[in-house]
């Protein structure tokens, strides 16, 4: 059953040229004239990559600061012991904890949105890799999440690095600002991302890398991107 679409959505999609491929700065634009909601939508980007997802050497996995942050709020969980648990704390980590806290995310306790740990407590946190590991939440060296810095990485969290990794369907999103943002604000966080992605081309890809990418709100119709 095709999903019921609201009468502000079908007006705002009267705005999109569904032949054309937008170049960024057109799309941004299109996107805030779509803007018509009290509700500060999130706006990202959705990517279509010709990788193979069932090859551990395609898959595309990275991290990326935002230059103007996602502008949300997020809660990160740090996993340490001794003092490390000050130096998160000092960075604003939201929660923090040892082999309690590992005990208490067993429990069903999911109250946060990015998590990071120190390299000794990586044994014990292991075996919660079924319950993290699917939302993205797994603390991980190549994306800077172990690390004997854990101050440095809440920061940088917390200041708009976020993580980007693709699906089961080769498929790739990711949120990248609020609409709310200067449409110069969007076009840079969009900038930034597009070319991390670029970098994290896998060696074994042959031809076009990037079949399609498309910018979108959470609350509004998508736009291909020219790139």
């Amino acid at each position: 059953m095709a999903k019921k679409r609201s009468k502000r959505y079908i007006e705002a999609e009267k705005l999109v040229d569904k032949k054309k491929d937008y170049s960024l700065k057109e799309a941004v634009a299109v996107l805030k004239k779509m803007s018509q909601t009290k509700f500060n939508q999130t706006v990202g980007l959705s990517f279509n990559l010709n990788v193979d997802p069932k090859k551990s050497d395609q898959l595309v996995r990275g991290t990326v600061s935002l230059p103007h942050g996602s502008g949300k709020s997020v809660r990160v969980a740090v996993f340490c012991k001794g003092e490390e648990e000050k130096s998160a704390k000092a960075a604003g980590a939201d929660i923090i904890g040892g082999l309690e806290l590992i005990e208490k995310v067993a429990a069903g306790f999911m109250d946060f949105d990015a998590a990071v740990a120190t390299p000794d407590i990586m044994k014990d946190l292991s075996r919660l890799g079924k319950v993290l590991g699917p939302k993205g939440l797994m603390p991980s060296p190549k994306t800077g999440t172990v690390t004997v810095n854990v101050g440095q990485a809440v920061k940088d969290i917390k200041g708009g690095k976020i993580e980007f990794k693709t699906d089961k369907q080769a498929g790739l999103h990711v949120g990248i600002g609020k609409i709310n943002f200067l449409e110069s604000q969007i076009v840079e966080n969009a900038s930034k991302v597009i070319e991390a992605i670029q970098q994290a081309r896998p060696q074994t890809v042959k031809g076009v890398f990037i079949k399609s990418a498309s910018i979108y709100g959470s609350m509004s119709p998508g736009m291909r991107l020219a790139l």
